[in-house]
């Protein structure tokens, strides 16, 4: 457990040497990264995954699931774990904190890994302008009414969650030992709540000052070199809204489509995504 920006948050860590910090995504908790933890902590680094702000083991305030407050909960973990930056690795939700971190935070961020999720503004976009992507994200919809969502979460031991692994996945995935984790996590109290604030924040807030001055802010060019990563079946999030996130980056940006995985390609083909992300990391000429 380490204290950062008023909370206190649950960190697997593992490893010596750099440090690359993981951000889960939704429905998940820190297990999400173990095939990574295991992976990077035999290549030499120093893996973390966190618990976010209102998800497993961590805190769970009333407030604070928008983006900016996400992104400062952890920049402030890796000046916890005593590190002044560290490569982040984000899935999902994770990822959209990710992308906000290295353009808010670009101290405490050395390198950016965004899987199954677009740069903020590209989402933004393709959420105002793309049917299909607006079609793929209809869940978020379902997330805006109050309780009820909660209470599907967590009904019949999180029969919901596990519907939407297989939902969002490839075939094969997840396996029972994922859906049993999975389906209880959502059920520690406080999680769904928390879960679902961020998504109704990301609705609510499209119009309203903090949602404009986020997407100004959001304007920062991501100056350190990024990696972004989509499952070819992802359904979430669409392809097209998967590209052109290389706007905002003013550094190498590379970008890979993982066939033959959904939404979850880090737990789907565990093998495929270390390899490829020990590659990206051992890469050194991308920090000159």
């Amino acid at each position: 457990m380490v204290a950062a920006n008023g909370a206190r948050f649950h960190v697997a860590v593992t490893g010596d040497g750099p440090l690359v910090l993981f951000l889960h995504g939704f429905p998940e908790f820190w297990w999400a990264w173990r095939h990574q933890l295991g992976a990077l902590a035999e290549a030499g680094y120093r893996a973390a995954a966190m618990d976010l702000r209102g998800y497993g083991a961590s805190d769970k305030p009333p407030r604070g699931y928008d983006p900016m407050t996400l992104a400062a909960d952890a920049a402030g973990v890796i000046r916890s774990l005593g590190e002044r930056d560290a490569v982040v690795v984000g899935h999902g939700l994770g990822g959209l904190v990710a992308w906000t971190a290295a353009a808010v935070h670009p101290r405490q961020v050395k390198r950016l890994a965004a899987v199954s999720m677009p740069h903020p503004r590209r989402l933004r976009v393709t959420h105002l302008r793309d049917l299909r992507q607006v079609q793929a994200s209809r869940h978020v919809l379902g997330f805006q009414a109050p309780m009820l969502p909660e209470r599907r979460l967590v009904a019949d031991g999180g029969l919901e969650v596990l519907r939407l692994l297989h939902a969002w996945s490839g075939p094969g995935w997840p396996d029972g030992e994922a859906a049993t984790r999975y389906c209880q996590a959502i059920q520690i109290a406080g999680v769904a709540h928390s879960a679902l604030e961020s998504y109704r924040w990301g609705l609510r807030s499209v119009a309203r000052p903090d949602g404009l001055r986020y997407a100004r802010r959001m304007r920062n060019p991501v100056t350190v070199p990024t990696l972004q990563v989509q499952g070819a079946l992802d359904r979430p999030v669409t392809e097209r809204s998967g590209t052109g996130s290389e706007r905002w980056v003013e550094a190498d940006y590379r970008w890979l489509l993982m066939p033959g995985v959904g939404h979850f390609p880090h737990e789907e083909d565990p093998g495929t995504f270390s390899r490829v992300l020990l590659d990206w990391l051992a890469d050194s000429e991308l920090d000159r």
